[in-house]
């Protein structure tokens, strides 16, 4: 079992000599703080619009997390799935969806990725491995663990990286998803993105755990790792040996990443500030903030310079606002519309689907 300590990233130019990082060129450096200045923004335009009253639901914002999901899913391969929770737009961009289909998604509207019928918490994109966005918390670790399951079932050397926040690790379909990943050794990395507050309650006020949250794997004969998420390299060096240990060996594992989120829980959460000091807040963010961690190491390498960095967010942030006024310009589903995709039979005029017999024979 493997242990860790999370700690500042600032120094972790240090992962840079990892072999899954040692290798990495120029424009896969420059694409990595590309993918998260796009995540900051869209989230950022995203918010404006929210408040604009252009969408409706829930809005959870992934400031502050983007070297997460960009540093983990940097190393997926073509049979290597996502599963995430309702915080779930990084991935979303990470993987290679568009900000259009997203933002239009946001905005109800019939180009969304999901028709406009989701919403922020269930962006889908099957074809790029990439299953949600899931509204229910822990909902999506059982869904890990299925696909896990399929991996191994047809033979393909692949994994699920299955995201959670720390509120979800006390969900009981959370707990009895472990049981069953190392009971069938499914190649199933659990990653815990650990902001410090589920909603508006602290960790150590909501969860029993003896060092951290990812080492209650022990209980599970699992492997697992805790820390920091702050920099790209060493995100990518501490998930590479668990990903490589899925793909030979079919062994699940619990990574816990130490993050933190500049927002509240969603945009309805009205106690942001109040249960966590302003200090705290801009601490992180001036201390902390991902995407300036990688920026100064690039700078440091010599792979960019600052005006690059300034040119890169200008472009993430002109895309961002050209996807919200196509969401806006987009046109709502129709009504006809609304029961359609939501069972495959119906959809696709199968014997089942017209007769209604979907379990049993005569």
């Amino acid at each position: 079992m493997a242990t860790a300590t999370a700690k500042s990233s600032t120094g972790s130019a240090e992962f840079a000599d990892d072999p899954v990082n040692r290798d990495l060129d120029t424009d896969t450096k420059i694409g990595f703080y590309r993918a998260m200045v796009r995540i900051r923004h869209f989230e950022q335009t995203a918010l404006k619009h929210y408040q604009q009253e252009k969408m409706g639901g829930f809005l959870h914002l992934y400031i502050g997390q983007e070297a997460v999901a960009v540093g983990t899913i940097s190393l997926c391969g073509d049979n290597d799935h996502i599963i995430t929770a309702y915080r779930d737009h990084g991935h979303a961009l990470a993987v290679g969806m568009s900000m259009e289909e997203c933002m239009a998604e946001l905005f109800g509207k019939r180009t969304g990725c999901s028709k406009g019928k989701g919403g922020s918490m269930h962006f889908f994109a099957p074809d790029k491995n990439y299953w949600g966005g899931h509204g229910i918390v822990g909902g999506q670790t059982p869904l890990g663990a299925g696909l896990a399951f399929a991996l191994k079932y047809k033979g393909l050397k692949g994994a699920c990286l299955c995201y959670l926040g720390d509120g979800a690790v006390n969900q009981g379909a959370y707990h009895e998803s472990l049981n069953l990943a190392a009971l069938w050794n499914l190649p199933v990395i659990y990653i815990i993105e650990n902001n410090m507050y589920s909603m508006g309650t602290s960790q150590a006020r909501s969860s029993a755990y003896p060092s951290c949250l990812a080492e209650r794997a022990e209980g599970y004969g699992m492997n697992w790792d805790l820390f920091n998420g702050e920099s790209v390299y060493e995100i990518r060096a501490k998930l590479k040996p668990h990903l490589d240990r899925a793909h030979d060996d079919h062994l699940p594992s619990i990574l816990e990443i130490a993050t933190y989120r500049y927002y509240g829980h969603s945009v309805a959460d009205a106690n942001a500030k109040k249960y966590r000091s302003k200090e705290e807040i801009e601490k992180y963010q001036n201390e902390h903030d991902p995407i300036k961690v990688w920026e100064n190491i690039l700078i440091d390498e010599g792979v960019f310079e600052a005006d690059d960095a300034k040119e890169i967010n200008r472009a993430a942030k002109d895309e961002a606002d050209a996807s919200a006024r196509y969401a806006d310009n987009s046109p709502l589903p129709d009504v006809s519309e609304i029961t359609d995709d939501v069972y495959y039979e119906v959809d696709k005029g199968t014997e089942a689907g017209r007769t209604g017999r979907h379990f049993f024979n005569d």
